[in-house]
């Protein structure tokens, strides 16, 4: 508790700093330059009785592009996607309870689960007032945003894919222990799945497959492992673990959604992702065959290592997609 403390004062401190600079900095700018600015908001909702936490930036009216976090991060994930996408469009990036800056409500008194998780982003899309989007699909943001698709599949404009499962070839050598678990929820399946919330796997899914560690800040690893180690943050995780099972059986719903619907996608993903391998990315091809497909030479999350070239792809595929909807 003492850890997490120090970090949020140490956030707090960097925010006030940082908010007095940009002052200072807007204040010596030309009204032209400073209207060039995509400035992002950081709210909060309540979505049955939860204190939500979600990002929002660009224009109210423009085209609404949903960024849908992984594990073990948050929205945070997208702190740098935002600015480059917020000229034009209306962006929207969520915490899941959880994770991030969202409430944490007991494992005990609160289903975390992927269901859950898409019945409040439908929600908040609904009190945002979006009824037509495009998805960003990242890690645990396949399913949750797979499942609001199904739900709603004339609601989405266009998707983005990045290291998430719609497909079973997908689920290799990471998934055994997990696969073991999903069978038998006891007690020793659940602790042999301890070692996710550790700093050495933190750590690990953000420099594995990276080619230079130097491109990725350390504070995206740090600080998502102070926020896994809030007290009862392990057993929510855990829960996720066990629910992630959920979502195979719908993978062939899914599979039916890019067939009969056919959304305009693009896929960009590590191809160096132990966790997500290509073995995953590869069969999308089947159901979407003109997806805009890109095996990028980076891990997990690529948008850490390879922004610049995973930022001009995603930018030139929505402006193309989007302009026509």
């Amino acid at each position: 508790m003492k850890r997490y403390s120090l970090l949020a004062a140490a956030l707090a401190l960097a925010a006030g700093i940082s908010a007095l600079l940009g002052g200072a900095a807007a204040r010596a700018q030309s009204p032209a330059v400073a209207q060039t600015l995509n400035v992002t908001h950081y709210r909060y909702t309540t979505l049955e009785g939860v204190r939500v936490f979600y990002r929002e930036a660009g224009p109210a009216d423009g085209p609404v592009v949903l960024l849908l976090q992984g594990f073990p991060t948050s929205s945070q994930q997208f702190r740098n996607l935002i600015p480059a996408l917020s000229d034009r469009y209306h962006v929207i990036a969520p915490d899941y309870p959880g994770f991030g800056l969202s409430a944490a409500p007991d494992h005990t008194k609160f289903a975390y689960t992927f269901a859950h998780y898409a019945t409040l982003m439908d929600d908040l899309l609904t009190q945002l007032g979006a009824n037509r989007y495009a998805i960003y699909l990242f890690d645990y943001g396949a399913p949750v945003g797979f499942r609001v698709a199904i739900k709603h599949p004339d609601r989405v404009t266009a998707l983005i894919i990045q290291n998430g499962n719609a497909y079973a070839e997908g689920l290799q050598k990471f998934w055994d222990p997990m696969k073991v678990y999903w069978k038998a929820n006891t007690p020793a399946n659940r602790a042999a799945l301890d070692f996710l919330v550790t700093m050495k796997t933190t750590q690990f899914q953000y420099l594995h497959g990276v080619s230079d560690a130097s491109r990725v800040d350390p504070w995206t690893y740090l600080h998502d492992q102070e926020l896994l180690d809030r007290p009862g943050n392990k057993d929510i995780q855990l829960d996720l673990f066990h629910d992630y099972g959920s979502n195979v059986p719908l993978y062939p719903k899914f599979q039916s959604f890019f067939r009969d619907r056919k959304p305009p996608a693009l896929l960009i993903w590590g191809k160096n992702d132990f966790i997500f391998p290509p073995n995953g990315a590869y069969p999308y091809k089947r159901d979407l065959p003109n997806i805009e497909f890109h095996l990028i030479d980076s891990g997990h999350f690529l948008l850490e290592d390879k922004p610049d070239e995973a930022f001009p792809l995603i930018r030139n595929f929505l402006d193309r997609t989007l302009s026509a909807t």
